[in-house]
Order: C-alpha cells, then structure tokens, then sequence
C-alpha cells in the first residue's frame, strides 16, 4: 500500500552545471503530473513523465528541475525580425505623422529580439545526468509514500478490526430486541409488519461482507485507492439504512459510531494510490 502523498529530491554538480530535482505529490483522483522546467527544456518533459509515469499511479506529481552554474548560452539578435519591427515602425510613423526613432534598449526588448541560443541544445545533452537525478529523487518521492503507505495500512486494519467488533454488537443486539418486541405481538400481520419496517439482517450481513472485502483489499498490491473508497462508501450505504430501519435507542447509538468510523476509514482510504 502506497499513500498518494510524498517527496524526493536530488541536486549536484555535473558537466553542464549543477542540477536540482524536486518531486512532490499529493492526493489526486487520477495521476497529475505539473512540470516546472528551465527554458529550453520542454523537449525533456515527456522523458520525464515517462520515467514518473513507471513508478506512480496516482496523484498530482509536480516536479520541478533546476540547472545553474552551466556555460552560459550564446546570446544573439533575430536581424530579420528587427528589420520587420522597423518596416512597421516606419510605415506607422508616417500613417500618423508621428517624430523620433525607437531606441536601441526599446528594440532589444521587443519579443524574440534577443535570445539565449543553444538551450535546446544544452537540454539534450543534460539528459542522461538528469535521468539520474530524476531516479534518485523518484525513489525518495516511492520511498515516503510506501512509509506512509505502511501507517495507512495499520490504521485501515486496525479500523476494520474495529467495524466488524461493532458490527457483532449490533447483530447480537438486534437478535434480543427482536426477539423482546415479537413476544409482545399478538397477530401474524403485526409481526410481518414490525419486522418489515425493522429487520436490518440483510444490512448487517451486507456490511459485515463489504468489511471482510475491505480488510482483503488492503493487503493487496499496487493502486487501490479508488476500490477502497468504493467499498467505504458501499459501507456507509448499509450503515446509513441500518440507521433509518433501527428501533431500538442502543442499536441507533452504535450504528451513529459505526457511521463516524466508516467515515474515518474514506478519510484516510482517499490519501492511498
């Protein structure tokens, strides 16, 4: 069992330049993975969501990479564009009779003008030390959410534990009180009636089932979070009609305890891969 919430990172200085890789994911109803890269390195993304995508299943993963110290980009001037931005300058000067010429610093700031040549280039060849990187903070990120995953676990199956304990009251409850109101009705019909509006056996036997399949499921390998949340949700259905059908003050009060534990459970089972 994996939570959904975790980190990794990994930095140090390599032949381009000193790398930094930071991964961080939390809980999600799908795998979300957010890019933060240095310009120039879009063309890596899908590499690395590829590497993310092997090891994690669900959750937003943002992962974030920083390269500084490097050889610094060769800076140069898009002659054709700047010759197009004069062109429109001209021609709108003499549309409205407008004086003066743009400056220099006006010119190289206009957008594309003036660029770091080569970071597609410096991208390529970073890849193999940054797909090393990126392992090693993957398994830092695997690493957090299989402990946390461990601490889940425990809880989940220390809570089920818990319902099914409850659940036995319940049952053992229901048999005595059933047994107390039939005794007190005299005709077959107000028999068939009580125990229509109130038999909840088929609910508990429900419930007892979706708590063994609960149990079984988080003992499984690889995602099951969403299989979890679909049966504690299963659970609170049968929960909520044993609560509506139940005529009796102590079975009320138990299964509004149920209710809050099976709560608790879908809590923590939405933070699970």
């Amino acid at each position: 069992m994996q939570s959904m919430t975790g980190f990794g990172s990994k930095e140090g200085r390599v032949a381009v330049g000193k790398i930094s890789v930071e991964l961080r994911s939390t809980n999600h109803k799908s795998l979300e993975i957010v890019f933060h890269l240095p310009e120039g390195f879009l063309s890596l993304e899908e590499r690395m969501k590829k590497e993310i995508e092997a090891r994690v299943k669900r959750g937003r993963v943002i992962c974030a990479v920083n390269i500084s110290g490097g050889q610094p980009g060769r800076v140069s001037i898009n002659g054709e564009l700047l010759k197009g931005y004069l062109s429109a300058f001209k021609k709108t000067k003499r549309q409205f009779q407008l004086k003066g010429e743009p400056s220099f610093d006006t010119l190289v700031h206009l957008p594309g003008v003036l660029t770091l040549e080569d970071k597609r280039a410096m991208a390529k060849q970073s890849w193999p030390a940054l797909k090393i990187f990126v392992d090693v903070a993957l398994d830092g990120l695997v690493k957090t959410r299989s402990k946390e995953g461990k601490a889940l676990f425990s809880y989940l199956k220390s809570r089920a534990q818990g319902l099914a304990d409850s659940l036995d009251d319940i049952r053992s409850r229901f048999k005595k009180v059933v047994k107390d109101k039939l005794v007190k009705i005299n005709t077959d019909e107000e028999r068939a009636s009580f125990l229509k509006n109130t038999d909840i056996s088929e609910e508990i036997e429900r419930l007892a089932f979706h708590i063994r399949n609960f149990s079984d499921v988080i003992s499984k390998r690889g995602p099951i979070g969403k299989e979890l949340d679909f049966i504690a949700q299963e659970m609170q259905r049968e929960a909520n009609t044993m609560g509506a059908k139940s005529c009796d003050a102590l079975i009320s009060a138990k299964v509004i305890q149920t209710k809050s534990q099976i709560e608790k459970i879908r809590e923590q089972a939405q933070n699970i891969e």
